[in-house]
């Protein structure tokens, strides 16, 4: 059979399925929107795939005959989208939002727990050196930041009737939530794509924030600015800090898997180590979005009392629906017994004896 021969017996076949294909992804809605035909009636699931798997078998053929290069190339196109619809995930559904947040985030950190001590352990160590250093010699909160920003330090959480904790140039709450989304995501960003430099990005990172975090809290400490300073950070603190801390472990798990990738290739490597740590991301994200809200909103009003004992009492509260979600959501599973080989049974037979008498 010629090309040509082969092009028109199967042509209409595969015409179908390409209809088909873009009545089930809308393109065929969108292209006829104006005009004045009727839609080719739609074509039923088992039909699709049957004509998916026939293209599958036209494009086996056309390659073993090395037929032209453009007949291969539109067989292949046809057959990857409708392989895209016939085995794409229709689940959307705000279970697998959960089971993200709530399974999958809090599996990949146990897994990542070298990466997370490590970069934990290389943010906080900084960030109590120098507060110290801060709060015992003000003046070396100078070798990280200018005067100018020291001084909108003081005009942020000293005693004033503006919004603690808010620069001048943030206007609104809304102006201060973007500036804060794009601030802390900024900062997640370079603790995470600083892992590509072999990890020595990410560590660069994570110890130089650190530093003027820690700065900021011992120079405020030590003006005696405790009260409006801690029980700004108290609210949103714990979601930022965390967030940094998360995205910094992925970077170093990417800089691990470039530097030691084993029997794999380096770019083979980084693909496992970045799939494993896509969920990092993601609760590191989730992260900074709370973070961002609550500095706006909740952190900076005026009107909310300083009061520690009032924010143990909503992390209490906040602790308990975390074990209710959890209940709800995550099901334990009974552990089921492993049986015994045939070996091990013949053997306890012979002895005359059970594993209890033993």
């Amino acid at each position: 059979m010629t090309p040509l021969q082969f092009d028109t017996a199967y042509r209409p076949m595969w015409d179908a399925l390409s209809t088909a294909l873009d009545r089930i992804e809308g393109g065929v809605r969108r292209r006829r929107a104006d005009a004045k035909s009727p839609e080719p009636p739609e074509l039923p699931a088992t039909q699709v795939a049957a004509l998916y798997r026939a293209t599958c078998e036209h494009l086996a053929l056309a390659r073993s005959r090395d037929y032209p290069s453009h007949l291969t190339t539109h067989l292949e196109e046809l057959t990857q989208r409708a392989h895209q619809v016939v085995y794409r995930r229709r689940d959307h559904s705000g279970a697998r939002l959960a089971r993200l947040f709530l399974i999958d985030v809090p599996q990949a950190v146990r897994a990542h727990r070298v990466y997370m001590w490590t970069a934990c352990i290389v943010f906080g160590l900084p960030l109590l050196a120098i507060g110290l250093l801060c709060y015992f010699d003000p003046g070396f909160i100078l070798s990280l930041q200018d005067v100018s920003t020291v001084k909108e330090f003081d005009a942020m959480y000293g005693p004033s009737d503006n919004p603690i904790g808010r620069m001048r140039s943030a206007g609104t709450d809304w102006n201060a939530f973007g500036f804060y989304i794009m601030n802390n995501v900024g900062i997640a960003f370079r603790c995470f794509a600083g892992g590509v430099f072999f990890g020595v990005g990410s560590l660069f990172f994570l110890a130089y924030n650190g530093a003027v975090i820690g700065a900021v809290a011992g120079y405020l400490t030590m003006r005696g600015y405790t009260e409006n300073f801690y029980s700004f950070v108290v609210t949103h603190g714990a979601f930022e800090l965390t967030a940094i801390v998360i995205s910094g472990a992925a970077g170093l798990a990417i800089g691990h898997a470039l530097v030691a990738p084993g029997r794999l290739t380096r770019v083979q490597s980084l693909k496992k180590a970045a799939t494993a740590a896509v969920p990092l991301v993601y609760g590191a994200a989730a992260m900074l979005f709370i973070a961002a809200a609550l500095e706006a909103f909740w952190s900076s009003s005026r009107w909310v009392e300083p009061n520690f004992v009032n924010c143990a009492e909503e992390a209490a509260i906040l602790a308990d629906g975390w074990r209710a979600v959890k209940r709800t959501f995550i099901r334990p599973t009974a552990p089921t017994s492993t049986p015994l080989p045939p070996a091990a049974l013949r053997s306890r037979h012979a002895r005359g004896g059970t594993w209890r008498d033993r």
